[in-house]
């Protein structure tokens, strides 16, 4: 097999155990998507919909922060909650996180924390398991999933959370309210996933793309709060997904909350040697 060869199959394979990493043996049935749609509305300062398609521009402008995020996968009683913290650069597209997984199926104590290394294009990750040694990374290539990375590394990328308000149809202000002590307008709507891919960066293009084919439906409600600079400090989507193991779409609710603007967000790319190549087992 060339080396051309094994990095396809790598891709492939990549793509498939992240999903499997983050569902496995959660044991989730059919879900949806919840929320109807929102009613077009005026908000301080000008038009909702029109503000929120510039939301993720307030956050180039801003340069970087720290994120939190949140992915609840929830049906038939079952429900499971990832967790990840780390910091965001918004010029370059590049981020760290540490994801933290739930506890495996047979209850035993949780696993080791995922560093997640946000790139244009890539997704990659050490600390996977599966057979994956320690010391080495897996690259995932975004244009493999279909759900755009949105759902399948276990947490949203922050930038791609702000770009898919690009495709916001429709949205209304809900009102003024408090994130974190800070002072924020609360904005409910739909967006939709092809017209977010269309007016996205570069980077995010494709990958909107294919979550817009992937998953169940591309309308994605979602709940919105920013700061009088116009940045999101906190969003939450309902995504309909189908992957994994599952043969019914799954109910998830990703939350992004940013904050500390400006922190510093450097981030090192490892180096081609400390990317394995083997074969990934699933979990």
């Amino acid at each position: 097999m060339t080396g051309r060869q094994r990095e396809r199959r790598h891709r492939r394979t990549g793509a498939a155990v992240v999903a499997a990493g983050v569902m496995a043996g959660v044991g989730l049935g059919a879900g949806g998507c919840a929320g109807g749609d929102a009613v077009a509305g005026d908000a301080p300062g000008g038009d909702a919909v029109v503000e929120l398609h510039r939301a993720a521009d307030r956050l180039v402008e801003a340069g970087s922060s720290k994120a939190r995020t949140s992915m609840e996968m929830a049906t038939g009683g079952t429900r499971v909650t990832i967790r990840g913290a780390g910091v965001y650069d918004y010029r370059k597209r590049m981020g760290q996180l540490r994801v933290l997984l739930p506890q495996d199926p047979a209850g035993a104590t949780e696993r080791r924390p995922i560093t997640e290394l946000l790139a244009p294009g890539a997704l990659f990750m050490k600390n996977r398991g599966a057979g994956v040694p320690p010391d080495k990374w897996v690259r995932v290539d975004i244009r493999t999933l279909s759900d755009g990375n949105l759902v399948t590394g276990g947490a949203t990328d922050p930038f791609a959370a702000a770009e898919v308000l690009r495709g916001t149809r429709s949205a209304k202000f809900v009102g003024r309210t408090e994130v974190a002590g800070t002072g924020v307008r609360h904005f409910r709507g739909t967006a939709d996933l092809g017209a977010a891919a269309r007016k996205a960066s570069e980077g995010n293009k494709e990958a909107l793309k294919a979550a817009a084919k992937g998953f169940a439906t591309a309308e994605v409600p979602f709940d919105v709060y920013l700061d009088d600079d116009g940045r999101i400090r906190k969003v939450r989507h309902r995504f309909s997904f189908v992957g994994g193991q599952q043969k019914s779409p799954v109910a998830v609710a990703s939350v992004t909350l940013l904050y500390d603007f400006g922190a510093s967000a450097r981030v090192r790319l490892p180096d081609a040697d400390d990317i394995y190549a083997g074969k990934i087992a699933e979990e």
